[in-house]
């Protein structure tokens, strides 16, 4: 009889929790919410496992959000033939990065290093802690997370609550936006339509998004607030010539094995690009780059087709605008800067 009613327990359990993820699963979607991935550290895993193919069958990509929105990975495959790795990370700078493929001596790849000034030329970058520690999760991962990730990419592909972004307990907690506290970093909420990941890790607005300029100006207001938090000025003197020596050093490492490496400015509008150029100047700054790295480089004030773009937000393109940058990022790879792609490539 005990038994008995441990399996009837035990079956009345799981029948509620059923019925609670059904239910919540039809909320979410009535809601609007789609099927989006947690871009955690797993996720980043396993794209930093694909860096390992040949020039001709992929490119890496590394930078800030900016490159995570403004590629769209569909639109490079089907033109170039080659997979894109993505491996940019919000709110960070792409060096950490740029340094442990520097420094694995197995990759030998084509490079491509998106450029936000503000990050990039920094000593210290908001999440490059969380970059470090997905870098780490890729070195230290075991076969058990490997079969995890299997499991949980089949899920996530099928359920939407299981978005941790939004609906685990900790960013329902944070989601709640306690009020302002002096000396406190404010937190960061950006309204969930702004950035959606796919599978690839490329994120994208929502068509919501893109017509609603409430929510842009709720995000226009948090660049805003960050160009207005104390902080060091912009790197300069021998503390610039010295980081940009260590970049030289990393880059010099990929391209003596055979890879290539070239940098991006991805675009900015509204008052953020003038913000940006008159902290972090084109001519100390950007050319400084290519001129000390003897990389190639593609700001995109210097291409017509890619310099009228007005941001939703001032700081990321829309899906849109997102193709037609990226068909005419391989445009002028292949038209101006050498680069081949030997795989099938569609209409420009």
């Amino acid at each position: 009889m005990p038994a008995t009613n441990f399996v009837k327990g035990g079956l009345l359990a799981l029948t509620v929790t059923l019925i609670a993820m059904i239910s919540f699963e039809f909320y979410v979607r009535h809601e609007g919410r789609k099927i989006t991935y947690d871009d955690n550290e797993a996720l980043f895993a396993d794209k930093r496992a694909m860096v390992y193919e040949p020039n001709d069958k992929a490119t890496v990509f590394i930078g800030s959000s900016r490159i995570k929105f403004d590629l769209d990975i569909p639109t490079w495959e089907a033109l170039t033939g080659q997979d894109a790795v993505q491996l940019a990370n919000v709110g960070s700078s792409p060096r950490p990065v740029l340094e442990d493929l520097a420094n694995d001596p197995k990759f030998k790849g084509n490079l491509i290093v998106d450029v936000t000034e503000g990050l990039f030329f920094s000593e210290f970058s908001l999440y490059d802690g969380s970059t470090r520690k997905k870098i780490a999760y890729f070195k230290n991962r075991t076969p058990t997370q490997c079969f995890s990730f299997q499991v949980d990419r089949v899920l996530e592909s099928q359920f939407v609550f299981l978005d941790q972004n939004n609906f685990s307990i900790n960013a329902m907690l944070d989601n709640t936006r306690p009020p302002a506290r002096s000396g406190v970093f404010p937190g960061l909420y950006f309204p969930w339509q702004f950035g959606e990941v796919t599978y690839k890790r490329q994120s994208y607005m929502t068509p919501e998004f893109v017509a609603d300029t409430n929510m842009q100006n709720q995000v226009r207001a948090i660049w805003a607030g960050c160009g207005r938090m104390p902080g060091p000025p912009p790197i300069n003197g021998k503390p610039l010539d010295s980081l940009l020596q260590t970049i030289k050093l990393l880059t010099d490492k990929i391209k003596s094995r055979g890879g290539n490496v070239l940098f991006v400015r991805t675009p900015s509008s509204g008052p953020v690009f003038p913000g940006e150029m008159a902290g972090f100047p084109r001519a100390g700054y950007w050319e400084k780059l290519l001129a000390v790295t003897g990389c190639k480089g593609i700001f995109f004030t210097d291409y017509p087709a890619i310099a009228h773009f007005q941001c939703p937000e001032w700081s990321h393109l829309s899906p849109d605008q997102a193709v037609v940058y990226t068909k005419n990022l391989v445009k002028i790879l292949k038209e101006e800067k050498g680069w081949t792609f030997p795989g099938k490539s569609g209409s420009l």
